[in-house]
């Protein structure tokens, strides 16, 4: 299948002012929008003209929020894969080897490389061949400027079909005892098995045989473009909502119960107290009443590295939201490399999150790399195929991923409803 292309994330360089100075000024520029955003939305609001202005203010201030996250992702996975230490020679000639397979077809001894590099563990010439490592950790950076979840979450390497994990649920007993009392046995803790299964992710993307045979063009930069990033929005989508089926489970799609009532292997939620909406405002309630709540319904071991998650739509509401003390929840980033914080706690901003609505789950909160995890399989495969779309050389690219809720404490949702 074609791929699309996205000059934003072409080899990480491209990004609209991806460097410090450039942060800096996107910061600025937010703090200008949102004190215009402030001042006009504290006037009177029946004015059809100013909810106008203030809509578009705040339009304005979601896309530059979003492009100072873009930003900041892409300065924090250029810092990802750099070099350091002495290179296999056998790794090199690895990679020299591979671009000639990649543009001729022919692999010119890929496959002792590939034993002379110790990658046989994971290569299967049947199955395509491994990719350079300098080419892995380009697709890498990418899925990482690409998905907030993989950029929040804690991500390992694994060298099997899946990873598990025990997890104490607590229980183990104790006690104060004299120095001559007896000790009674107490109780044992209550372990729990986490499995996270690796599936099986890939893309077709295609060249003509003279693209190819331009010497000019970069294999790892293009592979990077036409692969990185449909995995990254495929496993965005499924870091988010996936249901588990020959992909990864999300966040959002665990079964919720009432954190007053919560039970291990369930994600608890705090309910807004309005049916696909926050409250409205009286005298007794606050419409950012729920979002404290959710805050606080957090164990406080857990807020400190906490964040929110949600869409740039659900953001645009939570923005006009104020405290008991009229101050709002939103606060704009005062530093570069900063985002922009609700309660003094980050916002990951991901599309990929439910919308405001009915019983819907806009909202995460929670310390997400505690609480979800994402296995990487090593080993990227390209299995080159130039006859079944000729005169176009198709690269079979695969790679294996999974991911789940390892901690169902870690993390709470926000319910509207």
């Amino acid at each position: 299948m074609k791929m699309k292309h996205d000059p934003r994330f072409r080899g990480l360089s491209g990004l609209v002012r991806a460097d410090a100075t450039g942060a800096k000024a996107i910061v600025d520029e937010i703090n200008k929008a949102f004190n215009e955003f402030k001042d006009k939305h504290a006037k009177d609001m029946d004015d059809v003209v100013r909810v106008q202005e203030v809509d578009r203010i705040n339009a304005a201030i979601t896309e530059l929020n979003k492009e100072l996250t873009d930003v900041n992702k892409a300065l924090a996975a250029a810092k990802l894969g750099g070099a350091g230490g002495d290179v296999d020679p056998a790794v090199g000639e690895h990679a020299q080897a591979f671009n000639r397979f990649f543009r001729k077809g022919v692999d010119n001894g890929l496959t002792d490389l590939e034993v002379k590099a110790k990658l046989t563990t994971q290569s299967d010439p049947d199955g395509g061949y491994l990719v350079p490592e300098e080419m892995e950790s380009t697709i890498d950076r990418v899925l990482g400027t690409v998905s907030s979840i993989r950029a929040a979450s804690r991500v390992i390497n694994i060298s099997s079909d899946s990873y598990k994990k025990l997890v104490n649920q607590g229980g183990a007993g104790s006690g104060w005892v004299g120095e001559t009392q007896a000790r009674p046995e107490t109780n044992t803790p209550t372990l729990a098995e986490i499995v996270v299964n690796a599936h099986e992710l890939y893309a077709n993307p295609a060249a003509t045989q003279k693209t190819l045979d331009d010497a000019a063009i970069d294999i790892a930069e293009w592979l990077a473009d036409e692969v990185g990033i449909v995995f990254a929005e495929q496993e965005g989508a499924a870091f988010a909502q996936g249901d588990g089926v020959n992909k990864p489970r999300g966040i959002f799609s665990y079964t919720t119960v009432a954190n007053a009532s919560y039970a291990w292997g369930k994600i608890g939620f705090i309910g807004t107290g309005a049916s696909g909406a926050f409250p409205t405002a009286s005298t007794s309630v606050n419409p950012a009443d729920p979002l404290i709540s959710l805050y606080y319904g957090l164990k406080a071991g857990y807020r400190n590295n906490a964040s929110w998650l949600m869409s740039d739509a659900t953001m645009e509401t939570v923005r006009k939201l104020k405290d008991v003390e009229g101050k709002y929840v939103w606060s704009a980033p005062t530093e570069q490399g900063e985002v922009a914080t609700i309660l003094r706690k980050p916002v990951i901003s991901d599309d990929n999150c439910p919308a405001i609505g009915a019983n819907n789950f806009p909202i995460a909160f929670g310390d997400f790399r505690r609480g979800y995890l994402i296995v990487d399989r090593v080993g990227i495969r390209v299995l080159r195929d130039p006859y079944t779309n000729k005169p176009n050389v198709h690269f079979y690219t695969t790679k294996r991923v999974g991911g789940g809720v390892v901690n169902f404490e870690a993390i709470k949702l926000l319910k509207m409803a």
